[in-house]
């Protein structure tokens, strides 16, 4: 047995069902070991694909994605899924192919040191310098991307350290503890939450990983004290909930910020500063805060708790609620701010105006799609949109990038989370920019069979900088973000799929709903009224909190 195939025995032993990834020469042998395996290799177009897909892989299961390179440019290719992956907190281990040992010290075709490019955006990293300690490697790899917080690991394998004979298994996996919080910090959060007039939770993507959901949602409604979410919070609590306030961590004040405006407690759960900024909402960092995670918190001028919380999150917020009273506390602010959050998403549910308002655009997307239904979003204006407008019925069900914000992830990121969830409908939302940069993708998820609609929003531009331009400039300022595009129709055609474009309002609907029934990848091509988002901007900024 070579190095190569100790490695992907020890990735079975790790239970890896997929590795992503593009065949080199320096990773000859780890291919020919992954062909004789249990594993199933997904050849992609794109190495920044394949990260993509372990990224989002990770991020919907909660065991690592994996991803395979061969060295150099291969290699550099990956970085940007390695480090989406590793802030949003997907567990990820990207394997890479390098030169021999014997050709490190001097120069080498293609040789770069990867274990110093990989260390800014990994949680750990290390080259196999000897077969005898691959087992290893590979253990404490899983072990580090899947540990609270997730991340991203990388293992480098030279060449000739593959083709080495060795012997070995791999490790025996360890079960990792629940850690409980402290007595005394469940009594001081629950005092802190009897005592406010009008708290708010404020709940994040640790609380989806810790599999909260039930608990989050009986914690707010026994309390009855409102909730929001950030943008990978979603679903957490069904946004049919009559306490959830919908989503926060735009850039620009919403209706859900006046919650954070009025509160005299912020109740953190599960809440990465990543994700939404505590100096969007706490900029004094006067309001009092609780937070409950299980990690303690990050530091932050703006986010300074007055209590921590650290420990399995289902369990800390049923020991708060045995403690807790609220009974007399009605939070009547909150359910008056629901009702203008609500009313301003229902306002474009019959708007017929064309080209289409991307409020009524993701408004009719949400009907079309059931409670398990899947939306990657890509990075673009259309981001802000779905994170305003797409709401959720359970975690997981709408995967946006936002801690490192990489365009070009939803298309890889739908394809694995069809292969999580075959039986689930799934929709790639992307502007015409982000679909450039992956769009070969959809040929990859044609030859693995995993079907799923692609939604362009067609503005002939980079939406989201024209938008920042504006509110920046003044409007009619933009430069340099206006670009042709191919016949998106004619291009799916081209590769094997279905392609459709909307020319009404009307059309979108029986249309998404023909293209989710096809057993091919498909692409609507949709154009986009974004004039919204200086119109949005103008709105936002009149918003009186007070009202």
């Amino acid at each position: 047995m070579d190095t190569a195939e100790l490695l992907v025995k020890c990735l079975e032993n790790e239970g890896v069902q997929y590795v992503f990834g593009l065949p080199g020469e320096e990773n000859l042998h780890v291919l020919e070991a992954l062909k004789k395996s249990s594993i199933q290799f997904i050849t992609t177009r794109h190495e920044q694909g394949a990260a993509f897909m372990a990224d989002v892989y990770g991020r919907l299961t909660g065991k690592a994605g994996v991803c395979l390179s061969t060295l150099g440019p291969g290699a550099t290719n990956l970085m940007t899924g390695v480090a989406d992956a590793n802030l949003d907190g997907a567990p990820l281990v990207a394997i890479t192919g390098q030169v021999g040992t014997d050709r490190m010290h001097i120069e080498s075709h293609q040789y770069l040191d990867l274990v110093a490019i990989f260390a800014p955006v990994t949680k750990w990293n290390k080259q196999i310098v000897r077969p005898s300690i691959t087992p290893e490697i590979v253990r404490k790899a899983f072990k580090r991307a899947q540990r609270e917080k997730p991340g991203a690991v990388h293992i480098d394998l030279p060449e000739n350290i593959a083709a080495m004979l060795v012997e070995g298994k791999p490790l025996r996996k360890d079960n990792e503890e629940k850690t409980y919080a402290s007595f005394a910090s469940i009594r001081a959060a629950a005092a802190a939450i009897s005592q406010a007039t009008n708290p708010i939770i404020l709940v994040g993507n640790g609380a989806i990983r810790a599999k909260a959901s039930d608990a989050v949602t009986q914690f707010a409604t026994d309390l009855n004290i409102p909730a929001a979410n950030t943008f990978m919070g979603k679903g957490i609590i069904p946004y049919t909930h009559p306490l959830a306030l919908w989503t926060v961590g735009l850039q620009q004040r919403d209706f859900s910020i006046c919650g954070f405006d009025n509160t005299d407690l912020v109740i953190a759960i599960g809440y990465d500063l990543i994700e939404f900024s505590p100096k969007k909402w706490n900029p004094d960092g006067n309001i009092p805060i609780i937070h409950i995670a299980s990690k303690l918190a990050e530091i932050d001028s703006s986010y300074i708790p007055q209590v921590e919380v650290v420990g399995d999150i289902t369990d800390s917020l049923n020991e708060i609620l045995k403690v807790a009273n609220r009974d007399d506390k009605a939070q009547p602010y909150a359910i008056k701010l629901r009702e203008n959050i609500r009313a301003d998403y229902e306002y474009y549910a019959k708007d017929e105006e064309f080209p289409i308002k991307p409020q009524k655009l993701i408004y009719d997307l949400r009907q079309v799609m059931g409670p398990e239904d899947i939306v990657i979003s890509d990075v673009g204006a259309h981001k802000m949109w779905i994170a305003r407008h797409y709401h959720c019925h359970s975690p997981n069900t709408c995967i946006i990038s936002n801690g490192f914000a990489a365009m070009g992830i939803a298309i890889p990121g739908a394809l694995a989370a069809k292969l999580v969830h075959p039986n689930r409908k799934v929709v790639a939302v992307s502007g015409d920019g982000g679909f450039m940069m992956n769009c070969q993708e959809l040929e990859t998820a044609l030859r693995v069979g995993t079907p799923f609609v692609t939604l362009i929003f067609n503005d002939g531009g980079y939406g989201l900088i024209e938008w920042k331009q504006e509110n920046q400039f003044g409007e009619g300022k933009a430069s340099f973000i206006k670009f042709g595009n191919p016949d998106f129709v004619k291009f799916a055609e081209s590769m094997g799929l279905k392609g459709y474009r909307v020319e009404s309002t009307t059309d979108f609907v029986p249309i998404l709903k023909e293209a989710l029934a096809q057993d091919v990848p498909t692409v609507i091509d949709c154009p986009v009224d974004y004039r919204e988002n200086m119109r949005f901007t103008k709105k936002a900024g009149d918003l009186n909190c007070a009202v």
